[in-house]
């Protein structure tokens, strides 16, 4: 369990916490490319407790500015987004992409107040259909993380999202748990569980043996954490899952190395929204229709929460990624379904994970946690993000990954190991991309 004031300092990440300030220190996806167009409608964008606005300018540059007018405080959504610049309709200040006052209209022509006001800007950059942006305090920023779905050509790779209400630790932890998987994504009869395209039948020792012993060591950019369970004799089944600093998660692919394999990005909107990102990814080859129309799909995407499951669109921040099956419907529970079925008895995959993180409360009071050896990767998990905002703080020490780009072409794994092996050294090719 973590004391009331670490669980505080994991949890709260608005501007000035010590893990806001840890989170600033990266590049952080925001929202995607498709969703503004030049001089189109702005876009309402939380990060980190923070109110924006994103356009796209005449040029087909990205901004995002704070939502209040350095004016009057007016909010900026309402703005005409014309001519390079984004414009006030409260007094027509308006705002180029760097934060720059570039028009101050209900000034007299020879005032040179528009020069002493700026916006709050971040600046942003696009790949693979996403915008980044870094909110952290260098005036030269970091480069951005080398991520495979972010670097691999576009047509390697798909993106979702959706908003989770909850504190994204809760969300981080659940998607480094190697051990749920043989409980809450599990099927009473696992050989009828489909096969996605591209996949192969999930290996069945996550049934078999329920009671996975785990190790866990630090890397340059994170966490891997290394769950072993039984499998034939002298062998063991291994899954690894890595942790990258400061919110993404990858999940251990199937026994396939060339196969798609996945992962998240747990973006923290604020103390108690996060926004999901779900990726799915091949290192070797475009992703076929099939997956992708598999992916799209709803509830059968999988980690993917298909467009067709979401609440009716809103201009809220988040307002396209709200998915229909939410606390307000218990999330679509099926008890029949989970007599005969499933074990959790919800259909949709990603959102069996959203009940259980959601329905602990927004911030889960941690230290009423009873943490036992399967929680082995939860608890070096929260050492390495505490440690480091802790470290940032109070030493100015940059964190793990956030100068080194290239610390994060690294991939997940499933092995099956002889059990006289050291699955560190012997896992250690099948952790690089190739």
């Amino acid at each position: 369990m973590l004391s009331q004031s670490d669980n505080d300092l994991l949890t709260r990440v608005g501007p000035g916490t010590a893990m806001g300030d840890l989170i600033r220190q990266y590049w952080l996806p925001a929202f995607l490319s498709w969703e503004i167009e030049s001089d189109g409608a702005p876009l309402r964008v939380r990060l980190l407790g923070e109110a924006l606005v994103a356009f796209r300018d005449t040029e087909g540059r990205v901004g995002l500015v704070a939502d209040n007018c350095p004016h009057r405080g007016a909010s900026m959504w309402f703005g005409r987004n014309e001519e390079s610049g984004l414009r006030c309709v409260y007094h027509g200040w308006k705002f180029d992409l760097t934060g720059r006052c570039s028009d101050m209209p209900n000034e007299p022509p020879e005032s040179n107040f528009k020069n002493k006001v700026s916006i709050t800007a971040y600046p942003c950059l696009e790949r693979n259909g996403v915008v980044w942006t870094y909110m952290g305090p260098r005036s030269q920023p970091p480069a951005p993380p080398d991520l495979p779905w972010a670097t691999l050509p576009e047509d390697h790779s798909y993106v979702s999202m959706r908003v989770q209400e909850c504190n994204w630790a809760q969300a981080v932890e659940g998607g480094i748990d190697s051990s749920h998987v043989s409980f809450l994504h599990s099927w009473l009869d696992p050989s009828k569980r489909p096969i996605p395209p591209g996949g192969t039948r999930v290996p069945l020792y996550t049934v078999t043996d329920r009671h996975p012993h785990f190790e866990a060591l630090d890397t340059d950019y994170g966490v891997l954490i290394g769950a072993r369970r039984d499998a034939e004799a002298d062998t063991y089944y291994w899954r690894l899952t890595q942790f990258l600093m400061p919110f993404y998660t990858m999940i251990p692919g199937q026994l396939d190395p060339d196969g798609t394999v996945g992962g998240h990005a747990w973006v923290p909107m604020d103390d108690t929204h996060t926004m999901t990102w779900s990726m799915s990814w091949n290192y070797s080859r475009p992703l076929t229709p099939e997956e992708v129309a598999q992916m799209t799909s709803f509830p059968g995407g999988g980690i993917h929460y298909g467009r067709a499951g979401m609440k009716p669109q809103s201009s809220q921040p988040g307002g396209k990624w709200m998915p229909a099956l939410c606390a307000e419907n218990d999330f679509g529970l099926d008890r029949e379904l989970m007599k005969t079925k499933l074990y959790i008895g919800i259909e949709q995959f990603g959102t069996q994970d959203s009940a259980i993180q959601e329905t602990m409360g927004a911030i889960y009071d941690r230290p009423k946690e009873h943490l036992g050896s399967a929680d082995t990767g939860i608890i070096r998990y929260r050492r390495r993000v505490i440690g480091a905002a802790k470290a940032l703080r109070e030493q100015g020490i940059s964190p793990p990954g956030a100068e080194q780009p290239e610390a994060y072409r690294v991939r997940s794994a499933s092995l099956i190991l002889p059990r006289s092996a050291n699955w560190v050294d012997r896992a250690r090719e099948h952790l690089v991309p190739r």
